[in-house]
């Protein structure tokens, strides 16, 4: 950070104080050549998280719109507020973790099926149904038969 007076390059920070909107950080700084004072605002510079959806739309990641959907799912269902937030957690880390910062609506679908399957068979069901979007009552069925058979195995070993 440059003096606007004297176009020094050293300067020291006096006060920092978050904005009323909390979207940037006032500093008073105080140059060390001319000790003349002035303020600066950082902001920070963020690109959002994309989710590309199934028709190729790209829409910003919203943290809110996926809890809800587990909510949904979970309606009435033994399964803790907190594991639905771990949930949400670890498909946002997923998220992040992509270089590009955009994921497939079906990657983040998958993983949170995967992880629900663990925690509530219902759960699971009611959250496939509505991300898989189940054509006919076949389909559904096909789902039902495929979890059944996953049970059965685990209990025969």
């Amino acid at each position: 950070m440059k003096c606007p007076y004297c176009g020094f390059a050293q300067d020291r920070v006096v006060d920092s104080r978050e904005s009323k909107e909390a979207d940037s950080i006032r500093r008073r700084r105080e140059c060390e050549r001319c000790n003349k004072r002035f303020t600066t605002y950082e902001r920070i510079d963020e690109i959002p998280y994309m989710v590309v959806k199934k028709d190729g739309r790209r829409e910003k990641f919203e943290r809110q719109k996926v809890l809800s959907g587990l909510l949904h799912a979970c309606e009435k269902r033994p399964v803790p507020a907190s594991a639905m937030e771990a949930l949400v957690d670890e498909a946002e880390s997923f998220l992040m973790d992509s270089p590009e910062r955009e994921r497939t609506t079906s990657e983040i679908g998958e993983l949170i099926m995967e992880r629900l399957k663990a925690l509530d068979t219902v759960a699971y069901i009611r959250f496939a149904s509505v991300y898989r979007d189940f054509k006919d009552v076949r389909e559904f069925k096909e789902e039902l038969e495929q979890l059944l058979g996953t049970k059965e195995r685990r209990k025969s070993r």
